[in-house]
């Protein structure tokens, strides 16, 4: 079962870095339960997400304010039903045409060959300060 949870989030993630949406969508499951940790105000697609078709949307707002530049996992771990992943991106916002660089940890779960439980987690201050284009006063 690993080596299937392997080839199915190294698929997923190839196609997100290539933005093939289509592939990316047939790699995920009608029950998913998705939740990027983030803040919502600043990021509008972070949150909890159920369903395919959220996550969809949630994937096509992103999309809207960012173009991927680079999406490289780094580490790849995987066990059973769950992987954990390690990536480092790049992302431009094309409001401000500013380039946000922060390394993603992202843990799955795969269920009938598609991710039905994704949660994402990066360094959430450094990454608002970089796409509010200043530091934050604490």
């Amino acid at each position: 079962m690993s080596d299937d949870t392997r080839r199915i989030v190294t698929e997923l993630y190839s196609h997100y870095g290539r933005g093939e949406g289509d592939k990316v969508a047939a790699l995920i499951h009608e029950d998913i339960e998705w939740v990027i940790h983030a803040p919502v105000d600043i990021f509008s697609f972070a949150g909890r997400r159920q369903g395919r078709e959220a996550v969809l949307q949630a994937l096509g707002e992103i999309a809207q304010a960012y173009a991927v530049e680079r999406y490289v996992p780094q580490i790849l771990i995987a066990d059973a039903d769950r992987a954990a992943v390690l990536s480092d991106t790049s992302f431009k916002q094309r409001a401000t045409g500013r380039t946000l660089r922060f390394h993603i940890a992202d843990f799955l779960r795969i269920r009938d060959g598609k991710v039905v439980e994704f949660r994402e987690f990066t360094n959430t201050f450094d990454l608002v300060e970089q796409a509010l284009g200043r530091w934050l006063q604490v």
